[in-house]
């Protein structure tokens, strides 16, 4: 399991139709304030705040093909113009099974990112991917630096 510990952060909150919402930074809109956005909006501010991901190649809740299915990732990091790094986020009550990590691979086989996370808040695991083959990772990956 990978490590993580949330920054404090002050999220901007309101209740519409008797639903509360949370004001997701990432698309610029009130969404509703699921288990699951809960933890979507931590591990973004994780990923930005703690690891130093640039906010600008962050991608939230985008569709995808696969085959002639729609699919929408949770999060998606992209290096340069390549997705980099995919991350499920899952309620907390939910356990990362296989089942988890099954999604996850699914949406990686269009994408092709190097990097695969699941979350559901409290336990976090990640795998790396090379040549076909995934291998725990012990932490996040630091963003890589591009020379100028």
């Amino acid at each position: 399991m990978i490590p993580v510990s949330y920054p404090s952060h002050d999220f901007r909150f309101r209740t519409e139709d008797g639903k509360e919402q949370v004001f997701d930074e990432f698309r610029k809109q009130w969404v509703r304030l699921t288990p699951e956005e809960w933890v979507r909006q931590h591990i973004l501010l994780y990923l930005t705040k703690e690891m130093k991901y640039p906010a600008a190649l962050i991608a939230v809740e985008k569709e995808i093909r696969l085959n002639d299915v729609r699919k929408r990732f949770d999060i998606l990091v992209y290096h340069a113009t390549k997705p980099w790094m995919i991350i499920e986020c899952k309620e907390m009550n939910v356990v990362l099974s296989e089942n988890v990590l099954s999604q996850v691979l699914q949406y990686n086989i269009p994408l092709q990112a190097n990097f695969l996370i699941v979350t559901n808040g409290n336990h976090t695991a990640g795998f790396s991917v090379e040549n076909g083959k995934a291998e725990p990772l012990e932490s996040f990956p630091p963003y890589p630096v591009t020379a100028s």
